[in-house]
């Protein structure tokens, strides 16, 4: 879905002029997503066959791209982590060919990566940024091998006979985190083979698809102190030119594993009026891997509690009552941390969740939630 954000003004600016405060906290990074399309990018246009691994890899004809990792883990005696290691990739220009060749110094692309640990025993959630151009081997991404990188943070593997397996690791003071992680079912295409709509015009879409159940194994560092853990983790791939219509100031997306097997993906996308748009929308997938598209009108979404940032003073809705009546799904969706809003060169909320049945046919459910926008 329309996840964070592939880049922002202020990152531009540090990366292209060498300037050394890079920071806007006011930045929600919505920009990137909407306006006017470059002529010179690709759109989102149609459906197109997903393939793999080719897919996998970079889209550099598109200008805004990420490869989003998220996950919950616990340690030996069920101490609860939760973990977001996030890969942007922004276009400032469509390169050619003799862009390429002027300068080894030259870049159009302009990469963003995101690392978070939610230490819940001790009520903490640190995070980290790096920010840099796509020159001399800084950033940039390969397709065989899978490797994306952010100076010495990356997210490598490979997809030997469809099964995909990759190595997360990022370090960073006070933080790290070194996972291997497989994937337990394939990927799946989201909206109409993968053309995932945000709006009525053509080409406000992304092609998009998760890989929604990963096994993780790895370990956690936290203030120097690692812990050995398992746990669930989800990849989400976007990438598109201009994918927001006008009006839209904001998502609210749900990345849920359920006990039971399933998973669900969606996103709401919130109009300047503060309502759902029509093209918000998902997919469940069923614990034996069938995927069932949803649409706005098929989950009704309610916020049930609210929490207030002493830091921004931005105030996010960050439990929920989700009801996906098709499924018999009712859930009280909660954080496991209050305090999870990422407040670096752009400023969201991203956090793990928990969840409960409030019906019958009980289930519980981990994932996580993003709220963007406010």
């Amino acid at each position: 879905m329309p996840r964070a954000w592939p880049a922002l003004l202020v990152a531009l600016t540090a990366c292209t002029a060498q300037q050394d405060d890079a920071r806007a906290p006011a930045n929600t990074g919505l920009r990137y997503l909407g306006g006017v399309a470059d002529s010179g990018f690709e759109r989102a246009t149609q459906p197109r066959e997903l393939r793999f691994p080719v897919d996998h890899g970079g889209h550099p004809t598109f200008q805004t791209e990420w490869w989003y990792l998220t996950g919950n883990l616990a340690g030996a005696d069920g101490r609860h982590f939760g973990f977001e290691l996030t890969f942007f990739r922004y276009a400032v220009a469509a390169a050619t060919p003799t862009d390429e060749a002027a300068s080894g110094w030259r870049a159009d692309q302009i990469w963003m990566a995101h690392f978070a640990i939610t230490d819940t025993k001790e009520q903490r959630f640190l995070t980290a940024e790096r920010l840099s151009r796509q020159a001399l081997g800084l950033a940039g991404v390969t397709t065989e091998p899978l490797r994306v990188w952010v100076e010495d943070w990356s997210l490598e593997g490979s997809d030997a006979a469809g099964r995909l397996t990759l190595r997360a690791e990022a370090h960073d003071e006070g933080i790290d985190l070194a996972l291997e992680l497989a994937a337990t079912q394939p990927p799946v295409a989201h909206g109409a083979a993968g053309l995932s709509r945000k709006g009525a015009t053509v080409g406000n879409a992304s092609y998009y698809y998760s890989v929604p159940q990963l096994e993780a194994a790895g370990s956690v560092g936290v203030r120097g102190a690692t812990f050995n853990v398992t746990g669930s983790a989800w990849l989400d791939r976007e990438w598109s030119t201009s994918s927001l219509e006008a009006g839209i100031v904001g998502w609210d997306w749900f990345a849920l594993h359920i006990s039971d097997g399933a998973s669900l993906m969606f996103y709401r996308l919130r109009t300047e009026r503060g309502e759902s748009s029509p093209y918000s929308g998902g997919s469940y997938v069923s614990p034996a891997g069938v995927r069932t598209e949803l649409s706005a009108a098929d989950v009704a979404l309610t916020p049930i509690d609210h929490w207030t940032s002493k830091t921004t003073g931005t105030r996010y809705p960050t439990a929920w009552r989700l009801l996906l009546a098709s499924q018999g799904l009712d859930l009280e969706i909660r954080p496991y941390l209050q305090q999870q809003e990422v407040d670096l060169s752009v400023r969201y909320w991203e956090g793990a969740v928990h969840a409960n049945s409030r019906g019958e046919g009980r289930v519980t459910a981990q994932g996580y939630l993003e709220l963007a926008g406010y």
